[in-house]
């Protein structure tokens, strides 16, 4: 069995906000599949469930972190906001789910 290393999970990623936030981005298309890439804020919101000022907090932190890369246009006359994983996100994220799954026990 692994020994339980508490201070090798990723903080940043760790909260619940956070943590449905970089599940959602790293399902959305990657940029090179043709389709658009990242996620708008307000299908973001609704996905998790959360209110704007919630959201944005989180966003932030994950941005500040570099995982997270925001970029804000307009569409029609309406403003939006895309949210997408960075690829240093993206890597934080999957380590995030290996260092978990390390701690789980062996399939029998």
């Amino acid at each position: 069995m692994t020994t339980f290393d508490h201070k090798e999970i990723n903080d940043v990623i760790h909260g619940r906000v956070r943590l449905a936030i970089m599940s959602c981005l790293a399902s959305a298309p990657p940029e090179d599949s043709g389709e658009t890439a990242g996620v708008d804020f307000t299908q973001l919101k609704q996905q998790i469930n959360v209110s704007d000022g919630n959201l944005s907090t989180h966003m932030t932190k994950l941005e500040e972190a570099g995982y997270l890369e925001i970029t804000k246009q307009f569409k029609g006359k309406r403003p939006q906001t895309i949210c997408r994983l960075t690829s240093v996100g993206r890597e934080a994220f999957l380590a995030y789910v290996a260092h978990l799954e390390s701690l789980l026990p062996p399939k029998l």
